[in-house]
């Protein structure tokens, strides 16, 4: 039910990401997320009819009259998901998927667990630039606005994620859940600075590493001619030496980031696309639940 190719061929992306959220949270203890809290806001006189459990019995007890303890609703998670749109997020491995559909399923996935909670979520979708922002709010209606905004967004362009999330960290208004949808690419040390100074100034960062097996294993025995995604050079692929060669670096290149991360406190999640999705988000929730130790 759950396997990305099958599920980024659904239309609906509200029906799809409702449908992994339900599937991954059940049977879990507790949410991974701290949800809405409720702030007391003032007494009122007991109406027949209203929850005997938000009586005041100790105030009762001073005044011998009945009175209700009323609350209000206070956010108290604002999250921004960050997905990378450009052209090397466009390839697919074995699975049929690719990393874009992949990640747009996991941010409408991740938008739809935060919103349900009655908390603050906002989208922002980067390449070359910051080309798509909406700010985190709360409600139905705006969740549907980002999953439109998923539906719509398409693959393509260099990328230059360090100038992107350095904008988008001026844009926000107060320290939140920074969540980062992207195959890394991009080693530019603007996009470490970037995720360095949102772990810095208080945000809590998570960055969901985005591959195929294909990218990680190269499983090609002859000669083969690639070509790169975003600036269309071409390479032979050298047989067996450069294939060889080709995993030592991509070894490097995931150590490297995981040392990034690990060094700035940032949580570092990476995620293959043969991957089924509610799987990928169960186990890294259920670690979340857990802790640190965990």
């Amino acid at each position: 039910m759950f396997d990305a190719a099958a599920l980024s061929a659904i239309a609906d992306l509200e029906l799809v990401s409702k449908r992994v959220v339900d599937g991954t949270i059940s049977g879990l203890h507790r949410s991974p997320f701290h949800g809405y809290s409720a702030e007391f806001s003032q007494y009122r006189h007991y109406r027949p009819g209203d929850d005997l459990k938000y009586i005041d019995w100790k105030l009762f007890a001073r005044t011998d009259r009945l009175y209700t303890k009323q609350f209000r609703e206070t956010t108290n998670l604002q999250c921004v998901i960050a997905l990378d749109t450009s052209a090397s997020m466009d390839f697919a491995g074995p699975s049929g998927a690719t990393k874009f559909q992949y990640g747009r399923l996991l941010a409408a996935s991740l938008a739809h667990l935060v919103s349900r909670q009655g908390d603050a979520v906002g989208l922002a979708a980067f390449a070359d630039g910051l080309n798509g922002y909406l700010p985190s709010r709360g409600g139905p209606a705006h969740l549907r606005s980002i999953l439109l905004t998923l539906e719509r967004a398409r693959p393509g362009g260099r990328t230059a994620g360090g100038t992107a999330l350095a904008r988008l960290l001026d844009l926000q208004k107060r320290r939140g859940l920074l969540i980062v949808i992207s195959d890394l690419y991009d080693e530019d040390e603007t996009v470490e600075q970037a995720l360095k100074r949102a772990a810095h100034i208080g945000h809590e960062v998570i960055v969901f590493h985005l591959l195929t097996r294909s990218e990680v294993e190269l499983p090609f025995r002859d000669d083969v001619e690639v070509e790169d995604a975003e600036t269309g050079a071409t390479v032979l692929s050298g047989g067996p030496a450069a294939v060889a060669g080709y995993r030592e670096q991509i070894s490097a290149f995931l150590e490297r980031w995981r040392a990034r991360t690990s060094a700035y406190g940032i949580d570092y999640v990476r995620v293959f696309t043969d991957t089924p999705l509610d799987a990928a988000l169960r186990s890294y929730l259920r670690r979340r639940a857990l802790g640190p130790a965990a």
